[in-house]
């Protein structure tokens, strides 16, 4: 492929126009988290300033895609755990980004083939992926929103057509929040959220963490801001006021490798495996 214009990526045969308008209604010229997120998993989902947005974070932190693959891993464990032992069947997937390998919905159906699911993403072609991927799942939807306004996405029709606020459901925002910047209220997005689920309900909360003896935690912030508009890297505590109000689950919040793993961890003081950070929480 090169990198000299906005082609159009490998989709099987599938538009890439969102769903309602035409080709051009959507800048290609313009990267989003999904599209970069797809190039650190080796997806074909994603165009050329993307991969530009993608290669100048590497050359930061060569980490990255391994840190990527790291925070899937993660979901996997824990929708895992949630559908099997505390009987969630209800998972509200914020930011989830193009589709991948063990998707949300494949992890939790696979548990309980009863489970539901929505993603939501504001960039189109997440939309237009899902659609094609989910024709035959009806306990599954893609809603297009912007999660910077929580109510209207807990209030969309295709959102309360498979969530029942009314019952636990897990929301998840692996891997999201970094791309809130702090003006745009993360902490507020996730009170409205908290307070919007019933007792019972988890929040699985990934993100980047600013590490003191990796300079380049800093400096792969600043390349992000600069180049794809958002990408803050937090410290600890600020992750830890994204769970105020909630029963952390053991083992806390810890570097994404360290959270329940399957087998034995073997680099865990490593970038790769501290450079994300993130845990689960029960509303009690």
């Amino acid at each position: 492929m090169t990198d000299s214009g906005p082609e159009p990526p490998a989709t099987s045969g599938v538009s890439t126009a969102p769903s309602g308008g035409s080709g051009n209604d959507y800048d290609f010229g313009v990267p989003t988290a999904a599209r970069v997120y797809d190039v650190m998993l080796n997806g074909k989902d994603n165009y050329a300033v993307d991969r530009q947005v993608a290669q100048a974070s590497l050359d930061v932190m060569p980490e990255l895609k391994d840190i990527a693959l790291h925070n899937r891993a993660m979901l996997d464990r824990v929708v895992r755990y949630l559908a099997r032992e505390e009987g969630i069947t209800q998972f509200l997937d914020l930011g989830s980004g193009l589709p991948t390998v063990r998707n949300t919905h494949e992890v939790a159906q696979e548990a309980n083939p009863e489970a539901r699911v929505v993603y939501v993403d504001d960039d189109p072609l997440v939309l237009v992926h899902g659609h094609a991927l989910l024709e035959d799942n009806p306990n599954t939807r893609v809603v297009t929103a912007d999660i910077r306004e929580p109510r209207e996405v807990l209030d969309h029709p295709d959102v309360r057509s498979l969530i029942d606020l009314e019952q636990p459901v897990c929301v998840m925002l692996c891997g999201i929040l970094h791309h809130i910047l702090d003006e745009e209220d993360p902490g507020g997005i996730v009170d409205t959220l908290r307070a919007a689920v019933p007792s019972g309900s988890f929040f699985f909360i990934t993100n980047f963490t600013r590490l003191g003896d990796a300079p380049e935690s800093q400096e792969l912030e600043r390349v992000l801001l600069e180049q794809l508009g958002s990408g803050r890297v937090r410290t600890q505590e600020e992750l830890e006021r994204f769970f105020d109000g909630l029963e952390i689950l053991l083992p806390g919040l810890v570097p994404l490798p360290l959270w329940r793993p399957d087998g034995i961890v073997r680099d865990s003081t490593s970038v790769a495996a501290r450079f994300m950070t993130g845990g689960v929480g029960r509303k009690p």
